[in-house]
């Protein structure tokens, strides 16, 4: 969970550990993968760890500070679904650099005694050194301490320093606050370009590449063995007589057996040498019956009425599928055949790639592919033998393009960020640079960007009972130069408009995943936007609780969608919202601490959520689906509706305005709708992929809130030629979902269970406890039987 995931009295069991250590252990046990199997063994000790530090009373799973005498700042080590396993990621042994700056320094490879000399003159001249160059890295936030501490002495903050150390001093036996020196470009606040991998990653990615065996294998078989059969067949029909060109009507000579038994042997020789294509080995085959054939001939057997029988239909089948060797057809065939074999395997063309990323900076990405992604020229055919003007395949041209460094809209717009998900996972680089350029002085900009990237690599904590995650602003190292920041407002507020505008235009169909709405979080508070985002809570940990900004929001979007399709569509009463956050405002200030919850808000989505279930079901879901969880995500979409999960805040507040234009992007989330609803169709689990088609869906009906009536019902009238691109059951699916649009864009609405029309149209919402009717088969079956 991120950020502000709030949840209300719970507590985490044992039994996830549990499970997850069974399924580690089985596959360290069972695996066919060395690699594997050590990899699982490692998660399998985690694991055991989770439990042992659960069953001491060292670990709190749940709390925002799970290991005991460790404070809230400590990056911890988390593994799959926000489990701290008691260790702190910046301890353990001594890092190979920890131990070669002992050396350097001359003092014990001990975390405490490196932590003592920098504190010395020599230490912190050391330290202003790395400060200067910025040739250093930072993998965990702690590795930035010392640095901030030394950087405080520099600029005359003394006491501010001596705080930072006094904080920091009850670790430094056990942590890592050393930054690690780098022989690579020196660190930097960063650029606008990004790259999602850097060149030493790529290399890595296609060094793992091997020969495609099942590719290499056919490669084979029309290089050798297809020319070989030719040469067994060509021999097989010297032996031909009559009308109807059957073998074995005259009696083979010795030269033809000489020759026979010389082809065999090479046979032999090929078949030692090339073993990737196993075909010719089966006796059932057409070239191991002449083989066969040709092996008892050679020996001096008569071959029996079955073998002969075998051997002219062989013969035959391939004449009549090739026609006779030397004729024009089949030498065609064959000619194609060849080039095909000769051109350059992929892993032949990998290699080649390999030698040019070689010389490129390995910690970086590339910002001109087009050398890299050149057909092979001339000089690399002599270096590799590799063929000139041989061009990179298509599976090697993604892997490098990964590597390209742009602006991040040039990286979406290429397809380099294929999804909502992975540019959450550039969008930290930015906000770094974002977030350092407010501090005056270069070296501490610098060395904020680095720590903030770091911090994002922080892997969130299963939190309850209403906590939430650390921010970056309570490391001590960043309080300690809290007041170096200048107003980064206008910047912060820039950057959030183009990221959401980004997210938004580049991604319709998607809501913005946790890790996304955590950076732009981010950037909200320091904008001074007044522009709260929410995130996305897990329906099997929900406790009917949300926090005060849900209800904020919802007011937010009550100021937008006033009136609205969307506001008619969802059957909200925004105005109720508004004053309902007024009252809980009111009565905020009156208390002297800050609410945690809003229960009106909670209330209301429940609300929701029961007159939701009203609606007649589709096909029985199975006990699974209709459980406690899915109680829970049908008041959690609820929350989101009412709030429209971050698209309203970052239009009435931010001021997203993307290109170009609402009802291009309501066009897009439709293709998205109907690309979703394909895979219901014969689906045995199709729950999820209706709750993505719905969520996709209330973006459209959003979307289309924000145009004039007159374009939405131009945007209506060209759905029905998307649903047309899509197979039979999509349109069938979706139909009541369309009519029951169009009856509310016509001023029309539903009843209270949901639909109209006697059932023809319908609200599609994606939680459900009792089945859904999008999953129903237009064919009749029920998903779960088709």
């Amino acid at each position: 969970m991120d950020d502000d995931a709030e949840q209300q009295h719970l507590t985490a069991a044992p039994g996830y550990a549990l499970g997850q250590l069974a399924k580690a252990f089985t596959t360290a046990l069972t695996h066919e993968d060395a690699d594997t199997r050590r990899r699982a063994e490692g998660r399998a000790q985690r694991w055991r760890a989770v439990l042992t530090g659960i069953a001491g009373g060292r670990l709190t799973i749940g709390s925002r500070t799970p290991v005991a005498g460790l404070p809230a700042w400590v990056t911890p080590e988390v593994v799959r679904g926000g489990f701290a396993t008691g260790a702190p990621s910046a301890g353990g042994p001594l890092q190979p650099y920890e131990i070669r700056l002992a050396e350097r320094f001359g003092v014990p490879a001990d975390r405490r005694a490196l932590f003592a000399h920098c504190l010395t003159d020599t230490g912190l001249t050391w330290l202003w050194g790395q400060l200067n160059s910025g040739r250093y890295e930072v993998t965990v936030p702690e590795e930035g301490a010392l640095l901030t501490m030394a950087w405080l002495v520099r600029h005359g903050e003394t006491a501010a320093a001596l705080d930072l150390v006094t904080e920091l001093e009850p670790f430094a036996g056990q942590l890592r606050f050393l930054p690690r020196p780098s022989s690579g470009r020196p660190a930097s606040e960063g650029t606008d370009a990004l790259h999602r991998r850097t060149v030493d990653d790529t290399v890595d990615r296609l060094v793992r590449r091997r020969p495609n065996a099942a590719v290499e294998a056919q490669r084979e078989a029309l290089a050798v063995w297809q020319p070989f059969g030719d040469e067994l067949l060509a021999h097989w029909l010297e032996t031909a007589g009559g009308a109807d060109g059957r073998v074995l009507e005259l009696t083979p000579d010795e030269a033809w057996l000489a020759r026979g038994s010389a082809l065999l042997s090479r046979y032999r020789l090929l078949a030692e040498e090339h073993t990737r294509c196993g075909k010719h080995r089966s006796p059932k085959g057409n070239l191991g019956i002449l083989r066969g054939a040709l092996e008892e001939a050679v020996a001096g057997r008569e071959l029996d009425a079955r073998r002969l029988g075998l051997l002219r239909h062989a013969v035959a089948s391939m004449v009549r599928r090739r026609g006779l060797p030397g004729s024009p057809a089949h030498t065609e065939l064959r000619r194609a055949q060849r080039v095909q074999a000769a051109l350059p395997s992929h892993h032949a063309l990998a290699q080649v790639t390999l030698r040019r990323l070689a010389v490129l900076p390995q910690e970086s990405g590339i910002a001109d592919l087009t050398p890299v992604l050149a057909p092979v020229s001339a000089p690399e055919e002599r270096e590799t033998g590799v063929p000139a003007g041989a061009q990179l395949p298509s599976a090697i041209r993604r892997v490098v393009e990964g590597a390209l460094s742009a602006p991040v809209d040039v990286l979406v717009e290429r397809g380099v960020v294929p999804s909502a998900e992975v540019l959450a996972q550039l969008v930290p680089q930015l906000v770094a640079v974002t977030s350092a350029r407010a501090y005056d002085d270069e070296a501490l900009r610098t060395l904020m960007a680095a720590n903030y990237r770091a911090f994002r690599n922080r892997r969130s904590l299963l939190l309850l009972n209403l906590e939430r995650q650390v921010r970056i602003e309570e490391l001590p190292w960043v309080r300690a130069v809290a007041g170096q920041r200048g107003d980064g407002a206008a910047e912060a507020a820039l950057a959030l408009r183009q990221l959401g505008e980004l997210a938004v235009q580049g991604f319709p169909g998607t809501i913005l995943p946790n890790p996304l709405v955590r950076e732009l979080g981010v950037l909200a508070r320091q904008s001074g936007l007044g522009a709260p985002l929410v995130e996305e809570l897990a329906a099997d940990i929900f406790m009917n609780a949300f926090g005060p900004k849900f209800l904020v929001a919802a007011g937010i979007a009550g100021e937008l969608l006033g009136g609205s399709l969307y506001e008619r569509y969802y059957g909200i009463d925004y105005g109720a919202i508004g004053e309902l956050a007024l009252a809980e405002a009111s009565r905020a200030t009156r208390r002297s601490d800050r609410a945690r919850t809003s229960p009106g808000f909670a209330r209301l989505c429940a609300e929701r959520a029961g007159a939701a279930s009203s609606a007649p079901a589709g096909p029985k879901s199975g006990s699974s689906h209709g459980s406690w969880v899915a109680e829970n995500g049908k008041v959690i979409e609820q929350s989101q509706i009412l709030t429209t999960h971050n698209l309203a805040t970052l239009v009435h507040r931010v001021g997203i305005a993307p290109e170009p234009g609402w009802a291009d992007l309501a066009r897009r989330c439709f293709v998205t709708v109907c690309r979703l609803t394909g895979r219901v169709h014969r689906n045995p689990r199709p729950y999820a992929t209706i709750k993505d088609a719905a969520y996709a869906w209330r973006q459209l009906v959003f979307q289309l809130s924000l145009c004039p009536p007159a374009e939405q019902r131009r945007v209506l009238a060209g759905l029905d030629e998307e649903t047309g691109r899509h197979p039979f059951h999509v349109a069938a699916r979706l139909a009541p979902a369309l009519a029951g649009l169009r009856l509310v864009v016509d001023g029309g609405g539903f009843g209270p269970d949901g639909t109209a029309d006697g059932g023809r149209a319908r609200r599609l919402l994606g939680w459900t406890t009792d089945g859904h009717w999008l999953a129903s088969d237009p064919t009749g079956r029920s998903a779960k039987d088709s």
